[in-house]
């Protein structure tokens, strides 16, 4: 039975966060409008049995900057009304800038270095909270009697932040744990700085000052864990969109078009036909082979890969005159070289399905700090504004280089030919 995602979450901290389930509640995503109760209940009813990507790992632990930034910033201003009012007191100025310091590499700490195990953040998490002892023990001992209370604001607000942090990392349990563990603590520096008269009005505010850090922190855990869960159902959705998009293309560009062109066979030579067919079969499942990759093999450059589909549309009756420049196309990723030749081979199919020539011109050129394909015939044309495009115009050309940063246009005018240019940024 799958976990109650929020309850899980609170119970054990942010290392819930990194959980991938494989399906969500289809309304934590839902474009519709939903109410924010029926969200939450979705969201809080997802399933926590999914695995922990390494991804999603290293960013749980960003959620620990929320209590080191808060002691960065309240410590130094503790410390300094401190000062402004009632003077310098040695030990609290040495406890409030080593614990400024250690917060300040806490955060460096997270923001660069991974730890997998989790085992240093346990190892860290355990020498905060022994630090925050210490500097309320050594403020209590320390400090003058008149300046007890003003003095102990640095330690106490040093503790709050213990209480954040444990109730991030380790959840609520943790963080209540810590409340209790003060009230014995509480006591005893009362008692050390000779301020034992005054337990129960310091109980009651120390005590509820840290409740209000255990539901500080806990609600930050809610509001990360609806926003991680949100953003996963929304790229959950647009992967399984993108998915379903490449899978139309790769049958668009593959198998209909090796349909669509045995449809155009001309009365003839059968035997001469067949071939051709078989000829189109074979480079289709070459095609398809490249598409599933092999590990470690080097990709080829794109101009050799459009002098390919040069000989691949020569099979099919069209005769492309190529004119490629001088250039290092090695810098193009493979996405963005794939995502240039499909387009130029659906570029190439139309002008054999719809110009009306069997010749075009196909040039490779820098442009624009970027890499263009510019497909030239002088066919019948079109006029580009009063037709629509086509699936292999909209999504075999256009999306499929908008997705690598590129684009597609398209001129065209009847009687004039057509102009294609695909460009890709390097």
């Amino acid at each position: 039975m799958a976990a109650d995602f929020l309850i899980t979450l609170l119970r054990k901290g942010a290392g819930v966060l990194a959980s991938t389930p494989r399906e969500l509640p289809g309304e934590i995503d839902d474009p519709e409008p939903v109410s924010a109760i029926k969200r939450m209940s979705a969201v809080a009813a997802s399933s926590t049995d999914g695995p922990r990507e390494s991804l999603m790992v290293r960013a749980t632990r960003y959620a620990v900057l929320l209590p080191l930034v808060y002691r960065i910033g309240t410590l130094p201003i503790a410390w300094a009304w401190l000062v402004t009012a009632h003077g310098t007191v040695p030990v609290v100025t040495a406890v409030t800038w080593f614990a400024v310091l250690a917060n300040l590499a806490g955060l460096a700490w997270v923001l660069r270095v991974p730890d997998r195990s989790g085992r240093m953040t346990a190892v860290l998490l355990a020498a905060d909270l022994v630090f925050a002892v210490v500097a309320g023990v050594a403020v209590s001992a320390a400090a003058p009697a008149p300046l007890y209370w003003p003095a102990s604001w640095v330690p106490f607000l040093n503790w709050t932040g213990t209480v954040g942090l444990w109730t991030m990392c380790r959840g609520v349990p943790a963080g209540l744990a810590l409340v209790v563990l003060g009230v014995p603590v509480q006591v005893g520096l009362l008692a050390l700085g000779g301020q034992l008269s005054m337990w129960v009005p310091a109980l009651v505010s120390g005590s509820g000052t840290m409740l209000v850090a255990v539901v500080v922190a806990a609600g930050t855990l809610v509001l990360l864990g609806v926003a991680t869960r949100l953003a996963l159902a929304i790229g959950m959705r647009l992967g399984v969109a993108g998915e379903r998009s490449r899978t139309e293309r790769a049958l668009h560009d593959t198998v209909l078009q090796t349909l669509e062109a045995m449809a155009m066979r001309r009365p003839g030579d059968s035997a001469a036909q067949l071939e051709q067919v078989r000829a189109q079969a074979r480079a289709q499942a070459s095609e398809l082979r490249r598409g599933l990759g092999t590990p470690g093999s080097t990709p080829d450059s794109l101009a050799t890969e459009l002098t390919g589909l040069a000989t691949e549309m020569a099979r099919e009756g069209l005769r492309a005159q190529l004119a490629l420049s001088d250039l290092a196309d090695d810098t193009l990723s493979e996405a963005r070289r794939a995502a240039v030749r499909d387009a130029t081979r659906e570029a190439l199919r139309n002008t054999l399905k719809h110009a009306g020539t069997r010749e075009v011109v196909m040039r490779l050129a820098e442009h624009d700090g970027g890499i263009a394909v510019v497909v030239r015939d002088h066919g019948v044309g079109y006029d580009a504004g009063a037709r629509p495009a086509g699936f292999g115009v909209s999504e075999s050309m256009r999306a499929r280089l908008t997705e690598a940063g590129g684009w597609c246009r398209i001129d065209s005018e009847p009687g004039r030919g057509t102009r294609v240019t695909l460009w890709v940024p390097r």
